[in-house]
């Protein structure tokens, strides 16, 4: 079967690609390399001894996106394609909302006419908003998001929910990522974010790195047990892993159906550093700064559905997280240019 992945050279995109070519699927790419980098493609195939195809193609062009569907017949879709910085879009809304939803009425308006009736998308936490008390459950529904990148995810859970009620799309597979972090323990493939990081974990790998002097903490008045946010770290390679899953599930499944994607357990801010420096072996600088707009004290998931449903736990903790991030840091240290 062959399965499209938009913005399969990104982060999460690329370790779910891996996962998806080590289980025998065959991958399209569709990427416009705004925020990844086509050396990715080439480790991508070292590490799996397989090839993925590419389109260098922005999903908000309608005209070149829709030729990728002339060529092939895909039996489903991977949705990752998107801008994800909360603070950036609090800072350039209309930037998020055209990009995330007009580009993603693209996809499904193509997906309609193609006859492509299987996506799982990459949804977040950020859905639930601050209206409900930790764990997130599924069953709590959206929340009033408290940032624009958060709406994006929400309002594309809307659309692709009201599409199954209209059977224009058969099956939506919508994954609730909590936080996701680390990189594959290989080195080959990890985040690298354009400019300075608006993540944690990017963010304090070039603080050890030493190309960015100390991590800011935003806030330590939160209600939480040392006043930093409480966020649901997940390593990516379980993410990705979580992804096959998903798509296993889609294919034997009618309608929508909502899972969190995290471990279960929150960690603040302050624990995340501390487990880097364990990885690194030394200690990191920090200041305390205001809060930043958007975020929200501590947000961590109830898993136990994509468990029962999907077969999914996830196997990696903090501390294997931040190792396998400082390993790509290491092995990398001016990104993946080859």
């Amino acid at each position: 079967m062959r399965i499209l992945v938009t913005g399969g050279l990104g982060y999460i995109g690329s370790h779910t690609v891996v996962e998806l070519l080590a289980n025998d699927y065959d991958v399209s790419i569709v990427d416009n390399l705004y925020n990844s980098n086509i050396h990715v493609l080439d480790r991508i195939e070292k590490l799996t001894s397989k090839s993925a195809t590419f389109y260098q193609v922005d999903i908000l062009d309608k005209e070149a996106l829709e030729k990728v569907f002339q060529k092939e017949h895909f039996d489903a879709v991977i949705h990752f394609a998107g801008y994800k910085a909360v603070g950036e879009s609090v800072a350039i809304p209309l930037t998020y909302y055209q990009n995330n939803i007009a580009g993603s009425l693209n996809l499904y308006e193509l997906m309609h006419k193609y006859g492509v009736e299987k996506i799982v998308f990459s949804s977040s936490a950020t859905v639930y908003g601050d209206d409900f008390a930790v764990p997130f459950k599924e069953e709590y529904g959206l929340g009033t998001t408290t940032n624009p990148y958060g709406t994006t995810k929400k309002f594309n859970e809307i659309i692709l929910s009201d599409l199954a009620k209209a059977k224009q799309i058969g099956s939506a597979i919508l994954l609730r990522y909590f936080n996701p972090i680390g990189a594959h323990e290989s080195g080959l493939l990890g985040e690298v974010p354009n400019g300075i990081p608006n993540n944690l974990v990017p963010y304090i790998a070039r603080v050890a790195s030493g190309k960015l002097d100390k991590l800011r903490v935003f806030g330590n008045d939160y209600d939480t047990i040392d006043g930093t946010g409480v966020r649901d770290y997940i390593h990516v390679v379980d993410l990705a892993k979580a992804h096959v899953l998903a798509l296993d599930y889609s294919f034997k499944h009618e309608g929508v159906e909502v899972f969190n994607i995290g471990t279960g357990k929150g960690y603040s801010v302050l624990e995340v550093l501390h487990a880097y420096e364990r990885a690194c072996q030394k200690k990191l600088p920090y200041e305390i700064v205001a809060r930043r707009p958007g975020d929200i004290a501590s947000c961590f998931a109830d898993c136990s559905k994509a468990q029962a449903l999907l077969g999914f736990k996830a196997q990696y903790d903090i501390d294997k997280m931040c190792e396998d991030s400082y390993r790509f840091t290491v092995m990398n240290p001016d990104g993946i240019d080859k």
